[in-house]
């Protein structure tokens, strides 16, 4: 198996919305954008699959230090950085933008909990808003603009993940809704962890959302028209993801006990449809949430 089957491999198991965006890249593109989405999930991995803190620690530490040796070295052991090292000087990736999200990958085995939306924001740009701007890189842009959306992109997809993961992550004993924002609605930490749904909790989910929602829009006011065809990628996988969003919201919240989820074939012709139309009434609808709403 060559890097670029391992990566492809690594993206089509995980089921993830981001694999139907890479269809439709050209081929460089593409393989350097899967190659990144694979790098994401094998440090991901550490820490989901890793029991003990100590083991995950060291295996993220050897990922930080194969980083350093494909950027100072020019080497590589791991099929994932054999497969990056062809698009390194090609989309300008730089390692410390990879180590951000080793970082932010360390960060989930220092805390389980935010106190508030600062902490929370400095989370989520450390595992997507990063990530953002890496695949804005290989989609390629002309504005100065475009960096600022791709990572507001990224963030609104991490909350959307947030959102959707309540209950999965409860049961890992984690949560990642700020703890301020439970104050204010009322719910306890206990009653998350403990499956308890109430209307307090489905107020909280629906500040959480409206804050999604806000990151959408400012993501949609930053991509200049110049780039926005060469962005269908990224506003393929923000269709995809908005539309999870609405769905979860229409169904009233159920995150505690269940994981909502869009059908493969509803999330090809989702992709399909912003290929094809370049995005652009996509943008519109996100440029018209009413920033009081959202």
């Amino acid at each position: 198996m060559t890097p670029d089957q391992y990566c492809q491999d690594k993206a089509a198991r995980s089921g993830s919305s981001f694999y139907y965006a890479f269809l439709f890249l050209p081929p460089e593109q593409r393989r350097a954008i899967t190659a990144v989405y694979a790098f994401c999930r094998e440090v991901d991995d550490v820490v989901d699959e890793c029991s003990d803190v100590s083991v995950a620690r060291i295996k993220l530490a050897w990922w930080s230090k194969e980083l350093h040796a494909l950027y100072h070295e020019h080497r590589a052991e791991h099929p994932v950085l054999q497969a990056l090292q062809p698009h390194i000087d090609a989309f300008d990736l730089r390692e410390a933008q990879f180590q951000a999200i080793i970082d932010g990958m360390e960060m989930d085995l220092d805390q389980s909990r935010y106190m508030d939306w600062p902490g929370l924001r400095k989370y989520c740009w450390h595992v997507a808003g990063v990530v953002g701007q890496l695949s804005a890189q290989i989609f390629t842009y002309k504005s100065d603009r475009t960096p600022a959306y791709a990572e507001k992109l990224g963030l609104a997809l991490q909350m959307t993940n947030i959102i959707r993961d309540v209950g999965d992550d409860a049961r890992r004993g984690r949560i990642y809704l700020p703890i301020d924002d439970l104050q204010k609605h009322n719910v306890k930490a206990a009653d998350i962890l403990n499956n308890r749904e109430s209307d307090d909790f489905r107020a909280l989910m629906a500040f959480q959302t409206a804050r999604a929602r806000s990151l959408y829009r400012e993501a949609a006011d930053l991509l200049d028209e110049q780039d926005r065809r060469a962005q269908r990628p990224g506003l393929m996988m923000a269709a995809i993801y908005y539309t999870l969003l609405c769905e979860i919201e229409k169904d009233g919240w159920p995150v505690l006990s269940s994981r909502i989820s869009l059908t493969p074939l509803r999330k090809l012709i989702i992709a399909w449809k912003i290929w094809v139309g370049g995005g652009k009434s996509f943008i519109r609808r996100l440029r018209a949430l009413d920033a009081a709403q959202s």
